[in-house]
């Protein structure tokens, strides 16, 4: 019984430890507030501020709240921050709201005090240990169906992202797939992979892998590996725009099997541009064109645009358009191939 009553004692010891470093925790991780401009204070853990909405978990919610980054006039927190500013500056800090001074920030980084206006600052993450927690990713899926020689068609866009102190890293894969009575399944898949390093001023270096089965142009595989630079023009908390350039080592293969693989040296000059905090709408769009030079007047383009519309639980509905144009593609196939895409998804932040 004695024993029995020490080792019932040292639970509830541990227990209540337990419970009170957990309870520090809370009380640590939810002191970090916000001021907006009409004077409403928020008070919680702020997890992350992308696209110009900023995340905050609170302990008076089961759902994270969403402000937009622009109404907030005042920040307070003891956490450490990757954040990036309007001119391509990456800062690991905690964030302190200047003193008497509505509408900046004091940041430290190498013990070196630096005052910014919020509005300069275009991205917040909480650094923290977890992979996950540095993840960005979205998955939505269309499905069509007509009666008509029972047409079908199945579509899929996806998207993943990691951000880290000073190199970013992407990938996406996107899938069109067509049946109908008397008619061979088409099909149209596209993939990639890209890394970038973020320098100063806004200017990182890039390398990138697309990849494209494509039908209607009769390719089995396309294969690009591409390396460059790349500036950001515009760089806020509504619009980011960049341009790349650089050489790419281009692979075909194509769906006859009498055709030789063909290999090509292009250059590539890309437009990118980002838009978002437009209420629920936003759009992405890259444009790329490839002058080939290792073939006398060839010249492909690639063009991705998606616009989004976000829905309640970070559900959203997505319309995407990939466009591919080559001025010198093989016999029988055709110089342009374009899908238009109707999707529903869901996107983890």
């Amino acid at each position: 019984m004695l024993e029995h009553f020490k080792t019932s004692k040292w639970c509830k010891h541990i227990l209540f430890l337990a419970f009170l470093i957990s309870s520090i925790h809370q009380i640590r991780a939810q002191n970090d507030t916000l001021v907006l401009k009409n004077n409403d204070k928020l008070i919680g853990e702020i997890k992350e501020m992308s696209k110009g909405v900023l995340t905050i978990k609170t302990p008076y919610s089961d759902s994270d709240f969403k402000v937009k980054w622009k109404e907030v006039v005042k920040v307070s927190s003891n956490q450490t921050y990757l954040m990036t500013l309007s001119d391509g500056r990456r800062i690991n800090s905690i964030l302190k709201s200047t003193p008497g001074e509505e509408g900046k920030v004091t940041l430290v980084q190498d013990n070196i005090e630096l005052v910014s206006d919020i509005e300069d600052i275009v991205y917040i993450k909480a650094i923290k240990g977890s992979f996950i927690s540095r993840v960005d990713a979205s998955l939505s899926i269309g499905f069509n169906f007509a009666k008509t020689n029972n047409l079908t068609q199945f579509s899929i866009l996806s998207n993943i992202g990691y951000t880290a102190d000073k190199w970013g890293f992407t990938a996406g894969f996107n899938s069109v797939r067509s049946n109908q009575d008397d008619v061979d399944e088409t099909k149209r898949t596209d993939a990639n992979i890209g890394a970038k390093y973020f320098m100063k001023r806004d200017w990182f270096a890039l390398a990138n892998a697309d990849f494209l089965s494509n039908d209607e142009q009769l390719l089995k595989l396309r294969s690009s590996t591409q390396g460059g630079i790349g500036k950001y023009f515009i760089h806020s908390n509504r619009v980011y725009f960049a341009t790349g350039t650089g050489l790419a080592w281009t692979n075909e293969n194509y769906t006859d099997p009498s055709l030789k693989t063909k290999n090509s040296l292009e250059a590539f000059l890309s437009l990118e541009l980002n838009m978002f905090d437009y209420d629920d709408l936003s759009l992405y769009s890259k444009f790329v064109v490839y002058p080939s030079l290792t073939e006398s007047d060839r010249i492909r383009t690639d063009l991705n645009l998606n616009v989004k519309y976000d829905l309640p639980l970070d559900f959203f509905v997505q319309l995407g358009l990939t466009h591919n144009y080559d001025s010198q593609p093989i016999e029988g196939a055709s110089t342009t191939d374009y899908v238009f895409q109707t999707t529903i998804g869901w996107e983890l932040d």
